[in-house]
């Protein structure tokens, strides 16, 4: 729980005490400041529980992180076993899909040869 929960709820606590205390003895300007600091309790309390989701947000994220850190050896190996079976088993269609990959690549590597500028004249 952070601390700006905490010092919020104190002040919406006392704030909605000085407006009862306002409210008892007909003073407005008493009932002001207590909704006042009612309203700004509310607030700070509001922040530190968004403080709180945030960090609450981020642990999660870095747990995930590391979780995915940690068995990431695993998945390549398994990754890497089972593509070494499948190309034993079938190494005529292993071949034709890595030259298929490779002229794909190829295509996307060359570009079309380069046309000189065009030649501005001056007709005048």
């Amino acid at each position: 729980m952070d601390k700006d929960r905490i010092a919020g709820s104190a002040k919406d606590f006392t704030g909605k005490v000085e407006g009862a205390v306002g409210d008892i003895a007909g003073d407005a300007k008493t009932q002001a400041a207590g909704r006042t600091r009612e309203a700004t309790g509310a607030v700070r309390n509001l922040y530190g529980q968004a403080k709180d989701a945030a960090r609450d947000a981020t642990d999660a994220a870095v747990s995930y992180a590391k979780d995915a850190y940690e068995n990431s050896g695993d998945t390549f190996r398994d990754g890497s076993q089972t593509v070494a079976k499948k190309v034993q088993d079938n190494p005529l269609g292993s071949l034709l899909v890595a030259g298929a990959i490779g002229f794909a690549l190829a295509l996307l590597m060359t570009r079309p040869p380069r046309r000189p500028p065009p030649r501005w004249r001056y007709y005048g």
